[in-house]
């Protein structure tokens, strides 16, 4: 447990966290003003397929300017896909707010489209899922078959799509509620990896993690 101590005390060692939180929060402002600035690569014009069939990334926007892509992992086969990628697409319930920055977010994943809209349904996910298992887009965006996640984000320009971001790993947190809740909690993730003090709660790196047939039973159908 915390030490327990009079409010004055909590107060000064609260205060002297927020330093260091609103150093950060200002660091973080300072990163997303280089990513503001940085370059893009112009693509080709790649075909995906949606759930209606083939579809050109120029008209995965649906008239958007702006689009975030997660690529989600993918075992062909499989009855149950990657946990994290499942966990982590299991947020985002609620997008609409998007469109009024001229925005969209999708899922790709390398797997052939009757099994991931299949999949899609099982899990309740409510945003669009699209298929580049006959296209090199997902390779070609560092989330090649057997690979790892990521996310990417693009800008349009009539019907031209240029790449303007890129991440993986633990780059993908900073999109995410889930690890922002969790991690102002007094435990923490109680992961073995954390820095936290003697004798509090800490198992294997994803061991609390719901499983994705969890995931199903809690939002699916």
């Amino acid at each position: 447990m915390p030490p327990i101590v009079d409010h004055q005390t909590w107060q000064r060692e609260l205060d002297a966290l927020r330093v260091r939180e609103k150093s950060a929060t200002r660091e973080l402002d300072a990163i997303a003003a280089q990513r503001r600035r940085l370059p893009m690569v112009a693509l080709p014009d790649y075909q995906l397929v949606g759930e209606s069939g083939p579809i050109r990334l120029a008209d995965v926007f649906e008239g958007k300017r702006q689009l975030i892509v997660y690529h989600h992992m993918w075992t062909p086969g499989q009855e149950w896909q990657c946990a994290g990628c499942t966990g982590f697409t299991a947020q985002f319930t609620r997008l609409e707010f998007l469109d009024a920055y001229d925005a969209r977010f999708v899922v790709v994943t390398q797997g052939p489209i009757e099994e991931v809209i299949s999949y899609k349904r099982r899990l309740g996910n409510r945003m669009a899922w699209y298929s580049t298992s006959d296209s090199p887009f997902g390779a070609d965006m560092d989330a090649p078959p057997g690979g790892q996640f990521a996310l990417n984000v693009f800008l349009r320009q009539g019907d031209t799509v240029y790449r303007t971001w890129h991440t993986n790993h633990r780059g993908t947190e900073q999109v995410s509620h889930l690890f922002g809740l969790i991690d102002v909690l007094p435990y923490g993730r109680q992961e073995v990896w954390q820095d936290s003090p003697q004798g509090w709660p800490q198992y294997p790196t994803y061991s609390r993690w719901a499983s994705s047939a969890e995931i199903a039973r809690a939002y699916g159908t």
